[in-house]
């Protein structure tokens, strides 16, 4: 039997469809809650490699700006000490200063807190080792945060250890590597930590990383005092310290560093 629906009921006939999908049609579109991404231990393999990306040429060093101090001018180390505060005892020779492996780390005379840093490096050439074990050094702004220094061209380690890394925090965006021997650059601009009466953070240290004129950190806070294999964590410590740059074995070369000293006006 045919039934027709009254006039009024077939008006009503469509809205009463569009009320009855309409919510399944919005629950459809609703956003999903954003995938937190994977807490990856320190130094882990596993972790996802920065992509590589070629840099300009290398080029000559640049006059350093009328207000920086120039921490190394090529001739002598009359800026740093030693580990035991006496005389650095590295190489100089060429307007370069290389690492003498086994006389320990070499760190500025002068303390320093936010600062714009610049320096550039060079890997022994030709190329020995693999991974952490090959052309590695660190610039540790405040003598105890890393910006890792090592021949990243072609070679395996983990991500959060490469050239361009808060070493153990943070890989660089991006791998912009040179080969062993040529000269590549550091662009930091660092901020010091702010610690609060009860010695507690109050704000974290940061770094913006520019590598072969490049950006591989981005205001990235530090998660603490630079650390192998384990969580950083902070410890109080005077508002100004020397810069250190490591010995760790291998004949890594520095060059025109000079830093800026970000004081409010």
């Amino acid at each position: 039997m045919h039934c027709r629906l009254p006039l009024a009921a077939a008006a009503l006939l469509p809205l009463l469809l569009l009320t009855l999908v309409a919510p399944r049609l919005i629950a459809q579109q609703e956003p999903q809650p954003a995938q937190e991404p994977p807490a990856w231990p320190p130094n882990s393999l596993d972790r996802p490699k920065p992509p590589v990306v070629v840099p300009g040429a290398p080029g000559l060093p640049k006059a350093p700006p009328s207000d920086a101090i120039v921490l190394f001018n090529g001739r002598d180390l009359s800026m740093w000490a030693g580990e035991d505060n006496g005389p650095a005892r590295w190489t100089v020779k060429n307007g370069y200063v290389e690492v003498a492996p086994g006389t320990g780390a070499i760190h500025t005379r002068h303390a320093f807190g936010d600062v714009q840093l610049h320096l550039e490096w060079a890997s022994p050439s030709p190329a020995e080792g693999e991974g952490q074990d090959r052309g590695n050094s660190g610039v540790f702004l405040m003598s105890h945060y890393e910006v890792q220094v090592l021949d990243s061209w072609r070679s395996e380690t983990y991500a959060d250890g490469q050239a361009g890394a808060l070493y153990g925090q943070s890989p660089p965006l991006v791998n912009p590597a040179r080969p062993p021997g040529q000269w590549q650059s550091y662009d930091i601009i660092f901020h010091a930590p702010r610690f609060g009466s009860d010695s507690t953070v109050t704000t974290p240290a940061r770094a913006t990383v520019i590598y072969n004129g490049i950006l591989v950190q981005d205001n990235v806070a530090f998660t603490g005092w630079t650390v192998h294999g384990k969580a950083a964590t902070y410890q109080p410590h005077p508002p100004e310290l020397p810069l250190l740059l490591q010995d760790h074995g291998h004949r890594v070369r520095f060059r025109n560093i000079w830093i800026r000293e970000l004081k409010a006006p």
